[in-house]
């Protein structure tokens, strides 16, 4: 109905000599994944601020974010559950090379630019999300989908809009030895 009504309107100002409706521009959506080095500069953005942040056991904190650019809207997760083929898997650890991992719970976290509203977008044990050879980060990466865990676009969340945060908290159980070494990629939707 509606597209019938725009036609005639728009046929209306054609020959009336009038202005045609023009839609709004549509944001395209896009895949893509954060990593520590898209963390925010000087805060964020290095493995030693990374493990560096993490509290004490029990307390959670803010380990890294990410300021939205201007412009663009994010989501975590990309793709549907619908098609898991196409959808985000990600991998995260925390490591003392060669002798072992921090154990703890990481949250997925999206809030606005003053802090004041916050939305917790997941909540999962760490020791899913990596691998079991402590040798480096390149053997701690999940590669394999079927032994990772899948992160579906969060459609159920609002967009997070130009200036507001995305981030993750920690909550250690248990630290590595001397942790010298944090790695992550966690996918996203951005909006432009």
């Amino acid at each position: 109905m509606f597209n019938a009504l725009q036609n005639i309107l728009g046929n209306v100002g054609q020959l009336g000599g009038g202005i045609n409706p023009v839609s709004a521009p549509r944001q395209i959506p896009f895949k893509s994944y954060v990593q520590i080095e898209d963390g925010t500069a000087g805060v964020y953005n290095t493995q030693a601020k990374v493990y560096g942040a993490i509290g004490a056991a029990g307390i959670y904190t803010t380990i890294w974010e990410m300021a939205v650019p201007a412009q663009q809207q994010i989501r975590w997760g990309y793709g549907s559950p619908a098609t898991p083929q196409n959808q985000g898997y990600m991998w995260f650890a925390i490591m003392d090379y060669t002798v072992d991992w921090s154990v703890g719970t990481l949250r997925l976290v999206q809030q606005n630019a003053r802090r004041t509203v916050k939305y917790v977008v997941a909540e999962m044990p760490d020791t899913q999300l990596h691998a079991t050879d402590v040798t480096s980060l390149a053997t701690a990466a999940l590669l394999n989908k079927n032994e990772m865990i899948a992160l579906p676009e969060k459609v159920e969340f609002p967009k997070v809009g130009e200036d507001s945060l995305i981030s993750l908290e920690y909550s250690l159980v248990t630290a590595a030895t001397a942790a010298d070494h944090a790695g992550f990629r966690i996918p996203i939707t951005v909006y432009q």
